[in-house]
């Protein structure tokens, strides 16, 4: 197929993609369910799955394997502006306000999936077909590990923001521990990617090299990107010439990090961390995320399904792993989060919804099964299982959170200030009472 052809097929291609993504979007919005739930499940229809087996023929035109090409490279593109916009939202305040709580909920929301996924990865290694042939156990163990230990961070800001507890102590925490288990999630991804190969001359290029780029981004980077946060702040307003040395100096950390062996993303997502908050990074947002989440992560969710074949699952044991992992998935993220809430004086009602909350995995699950698809870590067979698990995690939070959290008509008590608060309100009466006695 000519490059004028491919270009006109893209065009019906996002004819098809945006209609479909907005219907579902529409009839996903009555339900109270976030667009990216919607969007996840158009790629998979529009996929061999569903699409492809009601009418072969008329999905092996719009999507023939030449223009898979062309949809890999725009969601790779879409990918890098995606993670960007992630780092932009990165709440470093919430981190540093709620670090002690919020690093238990997610050491726990993190070591439990991967204590289990552990486990769980012996009876895939030992069944086979899950895991290509030259990936260790060790490999397999952290990359199902990271996978099932995610927490899609956008999701979890965007239900937070609908249910109106955006600045309440549940939100806030929640939004904390999931933005700690996004980081930890990429930097074993890094790990694992880095380390697949066996070169350990590649394994020292990739660790050095993530090490060496965040540290410049932070040490560097950001030092030169102040000025123009400072002359945004003046203006109230994002010139051109910045929003275009913003994107240079964002495409450069992503052919950097691609290029010592660790997934453009990364870059990506620290790059739009280290941008100062204010009217720069609140301007970036709004100029980048239309087209990027209106057109290219769209597409990227089209590329997904296409590579989401149902047909593989063919036997009743894979479907009983497909169920092992969603369960595991589940329980081990949600159990555990619970638990480690409940540990920090969480009422019951609260530290439910925390480990509800925790386990929607949404869009940032998909771009780990594909980058590990990509690499050559897993199976077509495995990555419809984890998409599966993605879909699943992510369109059970919105309605489970509406169960345990709005039955009820309650507002959202800060139970955390409230506990935090007793010992400086206890201060003031001894230091007056010490006062009075000495006034005597």
């Amino acid at each position: 197929m000519s490059d004028p052809a491919l270009a006109a097929l893209l065009f019906v291609q996002l004819i098809v993609v945006l209609a479909v993504c907005r219907g579902l979007g529409w009839l996903f919005a009555r339900v109270r369910q976030p667009l990216v739930v919607a969007e996840m499940i158009a790629g998979f229809l529009l996929g061999p799955s569903f699409f492809g087996w009601a009418a072969p023929g008329v999905q092996g035109s719009l999507f023939p394997p030449e223009s898979k090409h062309t949809l890999f490279v725009l969601s790779q593109i879409g990918l890098v502006l995606y993670m960007f916009c992630v780092g932009l939202e990165f709440r470093m305040d919430l981190v540093t306000r709620y670090r002690r709580r919020a690093i238990g909920v997610s050491a726990a929301g993190i070591a439990m999936p991967f204590l289990l996924g552990g486990v769980l990865v012996m009876f895939m290694l030992r069944a086979g077909g899950f895991f290509a042939d030259a990936v260790r156990p060790l490999h397999a163990a952290l990359f199902l590990g990271a996978a099932m230990s995610v927490t899609a961070f956008p999701v979890l800001a965007r239900i937070i923001s609908e249910r109106g507890i955006a600045g309440t102590t549940i939100g806030s925490l929640s939004l904390a521990a999931g933005a700690m288990d996004d980081a930890a999630a990429w930097i074993i991804l890094a790990f694992v990617l880095s380390s697949f190969t066996g070169n350990a001359a590649l394994v020292i290029l990739a660790a050095g090299g993530a090490a060496f780029y965040v540290a410049l981004v932070l040490l560097g980077v950001r030092r030169l990107v102040a000025p123009l946060a400072a002359a945004a702040e003046r203006a109230d307003a994002v010139s051109a010439g910045t929003y275009v040395t913003v994107l240079c100096f964002l495409v450069s950390g992503a052919w950097f990090t691609d290029f010592i062996g660790v997934h453009s993303v990364f870059g990506a997502f620290v790059f739009g961390a280290s941008i100062p908050r204010g009217v720069m990074s609140r301007e970036l947002r709004r100029s980048t995320e239309p087209l990027t989440m209106a057109i290219l992560v769209p597409l990227f969710f089209v590329y997904s399904g296409l590579n989401t074949r149902l047909t593989l699952l063919d036997s009743t044991p894979l479907w009983v792993m497909t169920a092992a992992v969603f369960v595991t998935a589940c329980a081990a993220k949600g159990a555990a989060c619970w638990a480690a809430a409940r540990l920090s004086g969480a009422p019951p009602r609260h530290a439910l919804a925390i480990g509800t909350l925790m386990n929607a995995r949404g869009m940032v699950e998909l771009i780990l099964a594909n980058i590990g698809l990509q690499r050559g870590l897993i199976t077509p067979t495995l990555f419809v299982i984890l998409v599966l698990m993605a879909i699943g995690t992510t369109v059970m939070t919105g309605p489970l959170f509406s169960l345990m959290w709005e039955r009820e008509g309650e507002p959202a008590a800060d139970w955390l200030e409230a506990r935090d608060a007793r010992p400086e309100r206890a201060r003031p009466s001894t230091s007056s009472g010490r006062a009075g006695r000495r006034e005597r």
